[in-house]
């Protein structure tokens, strides 16, 4: 596919190879709690998304001690190849892979096609969980903080040119007729975008089966939105981070831009900012 950091991403065969492989561990994170339940590929731990990947508390990411619990509990090591899949196309495999990349975890790949591309080849599905021996996971020293955007970090992109946003939710919500997707709980008190902001929906950059489109589609798709022509910083969003992971995933391993980071607060914290500047409709 000619992508910039071809080893982020591996194929379902290479998953099938490496079922038995000790030095692999394979995990499940899903935002539907019952997919887990229902059948996962033989090995893999299952994360939720909900209540494993956020603090319990605070509007944020979980902590350096929490993080490094829920890589003993799994039974990764520093050393450990962790390799992620997920439902919803990977999107919350990809907010998984941003976050063992900011606590700076070795080696994390990206199972292409996700879930449902493992279920569409009718490989095997087990319910029972494994049997996972926990290790002691080091509690990560310093944070990668070049890789996650902040609301200054926004602010800043506002005030200059040399920031690009890219809004990758819909283009009902980009415009400002809906907030949320139907049926989604977290939304926010304004609908719109950024100004400035760029829409290119995730979705324009995987195929029918899910996978990711080649490097040439990619680099069309991108620069023909102006997200990354001439810009020194590409800051992805959507609504609640995860549908921006899989877009900053794309931009930075797939494309290799090399400052791209992840705006995690998304929608749901800058359609509830008083005074903060929103536009809607297309600009």
């Amino acid at each position: 596919m000619g992508y910039a950091h071809p080893e982020a991403l591996v194929s379902t065969d290479w998953v099938a190879q490496h079922l038995n492989d000790a030095a692999v561990r394979l995990i499940e994170v899903d935002v539907d709690t019952t997919a887990y339940g229902s059948g996962h590929v033989p090995g893999a731990v299952g994360w939720n998304w909900q209540s494993q990947l956020n603090d319990p508390v605070r509007r944020d990411i979980p902590g350096k001690k929490a993080f490094a619990a829920l890589l003993s509990e799994a039974g990764v090591t520093p050393k450990t190849t962790v390799v992620l899949y997920g439902d919803n196309n990977n999107w919350f495999a990809a907010f998984a892979f941003w976050l063992l990349q900011l606590y700076g975890h070795a080696t994390t790949k990206l199972m292409n096609g996700g879930r449902a591309k493992w279920v569409a080849e009718g490989r095997p599905l087990v319910t029972d969980r494994p049997n996972i021996r926990p290790t002691t996971y080091p509690v990560p020293g310093k944070v990668n903080t070049t890789l996650r955007a902040k609301r200054p970090d926004v602010e800043k992109a506002l005030k200059g040119k040399t920031i690009g946003l890219v809004d990758v939710r819909s283009k009902p919500e980009f415009v400002g007729e809906i907030i949320a997707p139907p049926g989604m709980p977290e939304t926010a008190q304004r609908a719109g975008h950024i100004p400035g902001a760029k829409n290119v929906p995730w979705s324009q950059a995987v195929a029918a089966d899910g996978t990711f489109k080649p490097y040439e589609e990619l680099v069309q798709l991108y620069k023909g939105a102006k997200v990354i022509d001439g810009k020194n910083e590409v800051i992805a969003y959507c609504r609640i981070g995860e549908r921006s992971s899989h877009t900053w995933f794309a931009l930075k391993y797939l494309l290799g831009v090399k400052k791209v980071k992840n705006y995690d607060g998304s929608w749901t914290e800058w359609g509830n900012l008083v005074g903060a500047p929103i536009v809607k409709g297309a600009e």
